[in-house]
């Protein structure tokens, strides 16, 4: 490894094994855990776990903490909050917290008119949120979703959810009036086109046979994209993709519904990616980030669309709690004053250069590189001609990262995708060491065959 001093046992460790074996007797082994190490403290891009390991963090919460852990201004404005009050429920007795955020946040989503906002406790209930408004302004009942995408796992958004394992496995039946069409992938292009060049929008027609042949757009309320695939595999939608969407939206009296859960507040380099295409949706949710890993989201869109609810239609008992709102606006202040945008532009430049470094050194295995500023990905292939998913050799590159000291997840339909969530303040040296021990982790696995699975 490149700094020995960061690891000071093996990987788990003894506390963390331990304490695996206790979670294996009070939490259902439904809740599984990407990465085996338990975590005492973390601080920007760095966190250590019970045994004193130091490791650092390209999983950053899975997307939630872009202005990094227990990021000063955060924690300051946490503190102060939570000696002030912790809950009150804002349908019953309100605060300013919650005004003042909406407010932020109406002037921040893209779109020159007016704008009000709402706010519940998870991705999924913001994007739940959003098709309630979404069939009460239009009296639609339909929703279109894409392949590659999750949405939540909740009964409404696991049914928009396009994976089956372990999201939707036994979970049936699903909600009614959801279509999903194919989406772009160029790499794996679902029209069966040549997209090495970069998508040709063929597959642009599978949304256009789908209000043919699948739903009537007369009883469609919305649709709704991520600008970028997350746990689907980091996949890009082109910016002429988006536009026609906006274009078909518009022709239909259909709501676009922009999904920035992940995506959102710096990860492409924008606060939101649909900004990199100039379309303005409808409707816009957003969460991890948005507090900084606190428990908060919110549905941002037109003014006279988000109030086609009656009062008392929309609301939770602790949507906009107080001390995630405090963090909420901390995050936007370091935002405003930290440079965190163009910080996060400089680190998508370099982290996608290194990866297409790997890409040269290690064709064979690295089928595809793609994602928009820090949001990058690689997909792992077990030939370059077939391009058979490689889940087993992505899982080994995680194992050999960890084991050195770098965190790192899997992303994709067939989990065969290393992405990169890094929090946004990491410096130069910790983003430069998290790099080398990728690509050591990557030749490492190519220059060893894998371990062939024995016969019965």
């Amino acid at each position: 490894m490149l700094n020995s001093t960061r690891i000071k046992t093996e990987i788990p460790g003894p506390e963390s094994r331990a304490l695996m074996e206790r979670k294996g007797r009070a939490v259902p082994r439904g809740w599984a855990n990407a990465i085996p190490v338990f975590v005492k403290e973390a601080h920007g891009a760095l966190l250590t776990d019970v045994d004193g390991n130091t490791f650092i963090d390209f999983a950053g919460g899975i997307g939630a903490v872009n202005v990094g852990h227990a990021a000063p201004r955060l924690v300051e404005a946490v503190r102060e909050q939570v000696g002030n009050f912790t809950h009150t429920a804002f349908q019953a007795t309100p605060y300013k917290l919650f005004v003042e955020l909406a407010e932020k946040l109406n002037a921040l989503v893209p779109g020159e008119f007016e704008k009000k906002t709402i706010f519940a406790n998870s991705g999924s209930e913001a994007v739940e949120n959003a098709i309630k408004v979404a069939r009460a302004h239009t009296g639609r009942e339909a929703v279109l979703t894409f392949e590659n995408g999750l949405h939540g796992r909740t009964l409404l958004t696991m049914t928009m959810t396009s994976k089956a394992g372990p999201y939707k496995e036994g979970f049936g039946p699903f909600a009614p009036e959801v279509y999903r069409v194919p989406a772009p992938y160029p790499y794996r292009c679902p029209a069966g086109e040549d997209c090495s060049g970069g998508c040709r929008g063929d597959c642009f027609g599978f949304v256009e046979r789908a209000l043919v042949e699948e739903v009537d757009a007369e009883n469609l309320a919305a649709v709704i994209v991520e600008p970028v695939s997350g746990e689907g595999g980091f996949i890009p939608f082109p910016d002429f993709y988006l536009r026609r969407l906006r274009e078909l939206c518009d022709e239909h009296g259909v709501l676009l519904i922009a999904d920035e859960i992940q995506t959102g507040f710096g990860r492409t380099g924008r606060m939101f990616a649909v900004e990199h295409s100039g379309v303005v949706p409808d409707l816009l949710t957003m969460s991890k980030s948005l507090a900084g890993g606190l428990p908060l989201s919110a549905v941002t869109g037109r003014a006279e669309v988000m109030d086609s609810v009656e009062p008392g239609g929309l609301g939770g008992t602790f949507g906009g709690n107080p001390v995630a709102c405090a963090a909420a606006l901390a995050v936007l202040q370091v935002f405003e004053e930290e440079g965190l945008l163009s910080r996060a532009n400089a680190i998508g430049e370099r982290v996608m250069a290194a990866m297409r470094e790997m890409q040269e050194k290690q064709p064979d295995v690295i089928g595809d590189v793609r994602g928009r500023g820090p949001m990058a990905a690689m997909e792992l292939v077990e030939d370059p001609e077939s391009r058979a998913p490689d889940k087993e050799r992505a899982a080994r590159v995680v194992e050999n990262a960890l084991q050195s000291g770098l965190l790192l997840l899997t992303a994709g339909q067939q989990g065969n995708v290393i992405r990169t969530l890094m929090p946004l303040p990491i410096t130069d040296d910790e983003l430069e060491e998290g790099l080398s021990i990728l690509a050591r982790a990557v030749s490492e696995t190519a220059s060893r065959p894998l371990p062939v699975p024995p016969t019965r």
